[in-house]
């Protein structure tokens, strides 16, 4: 049997009896960061665009999901998938001002229009101001399965991850993603034999917008409430650090640069702003000591290994004389 195929059933069966052994909300808490990591590594890993206002889709669609389960009784399910539209819809506006720059230029024009999106949910009526938007409800799923159990809950969140991971997978791996990769690696050759770069880094922002506002949904009706902590500067980076950790330009990477931040996040709870400091600690670690994240540094060891594994054996110099002779 594949080894992928392998790999792939020992997660799933992982993931399913998870919930039997760990809390539940800090499983759902990692599978929401899993699909925000990845949508930051489709845009900086596979397009080459840093953006730092990343955090202003996951923020708005947690705060649209939320006003939809509080003043509607639109299913669970839908209400995720409404927040997921919307950033989408913003990142199509966002990608439009910006994608025409490139570099330091676009990352600072995100900046500064995630920098006004946090304003205006600040100042909007609907999202609570400095108080955030508490007390969102878990509508039924489908309209007839109750899920306000957290257990219950879990494997919604992972049903919805499951299906993230299967697109990102899609993406990457099909010519729109390979197209990517050549745009990033060398854009005025990909315009030279007629392609319209401006085009496909525009549909991979939408699409990675759309990624992390799906990430943000959830975690709104994990947590049942959405604070402007979820569209701050704090998350960008957050999620520039998950990329960085576990290895930009893989796929599986980030995901686990998701899963161990998020994790040390939580046993460092109680030491305060100490938790930031040993955020810079490990940040500092990866940049200097491993360049391309753990999965990255882990890939090309195994490549060296199999490289080695597969070269002759070179030819002692006393065999090399004798033939001579001969």
């Amino acid at each position: 049997m594949n080894r992928n195929i392998i790999l792939a059933v020992i997660a799933a069966v992982l993931a399913l009896v998870a919930p039997f052994f760990v809390y539940p909300v800090l499983l759902m808490v990692i599978l929401c960061f899993v699909i925000f990591a990845s949508s930051f590594n489709l845009l900086l890993g596979y397009a080459g665009l840093l953006c730092f206002g990343h955090a202003m889709f996951f923020g708005t669609s947690a705060y649209i999901t939320g006003h939809i389960l509080k003043t509607t009784s639109i299913s669970v399910e839908v209400s995720i998938l409404a927040g997921m539209v919307f950033s989408a819809g913003l990142g199509l506006v966002v990608g439009l001002l910006a994608i025409r720059r490139q570099g330091i230029q676009f990352a600072m024009i995100t900046l500064a229009i995630s920098q006004f999106v946090y304003f205006l949910l600040l100042q909007a009526p609907f999202t609570g101001g400095e108080n955030g938007m508490q007390g969102i409800p878990r509508n039924n799923l489908f309209g007839l399965f109750e899920v306000k159990d957290s257990f219950t809950f879990y494997y919604v969140i992972l049903g919805f991850t499951v299906l993230a991971i299967l697109a990102f997978h899609r993406i990457v791996h099909s010519p729109f993603g390979e197209l990517l990769r050549a745009i990033r690696d060398n854009e005025p050759r990909v315009e030279s034999l007629g392609f319209d770069t401006v085009h496909f880094k525009l549909i991979a922002f939408v699409l990675s917008a759309a990624l992390a506002g799906l990430a943000g949904s959830m975690k709104a009706t994990v947590f049942q409430f959405a604070t402007l902590t979820d569209a701050s500067w704090n998350i960008s980076g957050e999620v520039i650090l998950m990329t960085l950790l576990g290895g930009l330009g893989t796929f599986t990477g980030p995901m686990f640069g998701a899963a161990i931040i998020i994790v040390m996040n939580d046993l460092l709870a109680g030491l305060g702003e100490w938790a930031l400091i040993a955020q810079g600690v490990v940040l500092l670690v990866v940049v200097i000591f491993f360049r391309r994240g753990f999965v990255g540094e882990l890939a090309s060891l195994r490549q060296r290994l199999r490289a080695a594994d597969t070269a002759e054996p070179p030819v002692p110099v006393s065999s090399r004389l004798a033939e001579g002779k001969s």
